[in-house]
């Protein structure tokens, strides 16, 4: 479980658009279950540098669990450091 705050937002852009965030390697994160009708199931994109992440799901409240409702969004913090770390 990782925490959505906006259950009747979705990501929204034109053909062109979404075709070219896919092809420069952008889109950084996909719903499984595509909760909120996201175009091509995208939860999360990088700015044109890759050095600013945008995600519609919050998975820092789903870290530990005394404040969230459980430690599933954990792995995708420890994912991209295992990323940093081997490249």
């Amino acid at each position: 479980t990782i925490v959505l705050k906006n259950g009747e937002g979705s990501y929204v852009a034109d053909e062109a658009t979404l075709d070219r965030l896919e092809g420069e390697g952008r889109v950084v994160a996909t719903y499984v279950d595509n909760p909120n009708g996201s175009q091509r199931q995208i939860a999360g994109i990088t700015n044109d540098r890759g050095n600013v992440v945008g995600l519609m799901p919050h998975p820092e409240h789903a870290v530990e669990d005394l404040c969230g409702p459980g430690t599933d969004g954990l792995g995708f913090f420890t994912s991209i450091l295992d990323s940093l770390v081997t490249h």
